[in-house]
């Protein structure tokens, strides 16, 4: 879509999701990001250590699908030799404290199956979306999932934001919601995942400054 058609609605939604993933991307991947007043401030890359580390027991996280899945989850979903761990069916409560991997891998299947199932085959499912076990390779999925989602929001015009159902996705109420209420829920998804994955890294470093 021409930058000129974006539809007013969507355009302060695509900005926010465009800062968003910016700064989340900058957060994992160095060598500095915004400190939130413009201020640049040094960021390390995230380290395969840091991204698969477990701060608590029982955490559930990505791992080698030779290993089996982690405590209280029974199955590892995704494609390849890592899974990320889940349940086949009720979710355990009180839920499992997640790790980075597990975090960004949620967050990057969502957003590559909701683009699917907007503009793409309506079949991607959460067995066929690889799980990665090395942060750079989880990093680089991020990046195309956010694409692919933006993409599908550039392919929105006006009747498609007011359109319910207009995307599909199987594992929320996609298929009920108006399509703009949805890129409001998958910035607040990719904003609230942003600040606990920023967050981790940061316990992470202040646990290495204090060993």
């Amino acid at each position: 879509m021409d930058p000129m058609a974006i539809p007013p609605r969507l355009a302060p939604l695509l900005a926010q999701f465009d800062f968003t993933r910016q700064r989340l991307t900058e957060r994992m991947t160095g060598p500095g990001s915004d400190s939130g007043n413009g201020t640049p401030v040094p960021v390390p890359a995230m380290t395969d250590d840091e991204y698969l580390w477990e701060p608590v027991p029982d955490c559930w996280s990505v791992r080698p699908r030779a290993h089996g899945p982690g405590a209280r989850a029974t199955v590892l979903v995704g494609a390849g030799e890592w899974g990320r761990d889940a349940v086949s069916e009720d979710q355990p409560w009180p839920p499992p404290f997640t790790t980075i991997a597990w975090r960004l891998s949620h967050l990057s299947e969502m957003l590559a199956r909701r683009a699917d199932y907007t503009v793409g085959s309506h079949g991607l499912t959460r067995d066929d979306y690889p799980a990665h076990g090395d942060a750079a390779g989880a990093v680089e999925a991020f990046d195309r999932a956010a694409a692919d989602w933006r993409a599908a929001l550039l392919a929105a015009d006006d009747a498609a934001l007011d359109t319910v159902g207009h995307c599909v996705y199987p594992s929320g109420s996609d298929a009920e919601e108006l399509f703009l209420d949805l890129v409001w829920w998958v910035n607040q998804e990719l904003l609230h995942h942003g600040a606990e994955i920023a967050l981790l890294r940061d316990l992470y470093r202040s646990r290495a400054a204090g060993a």
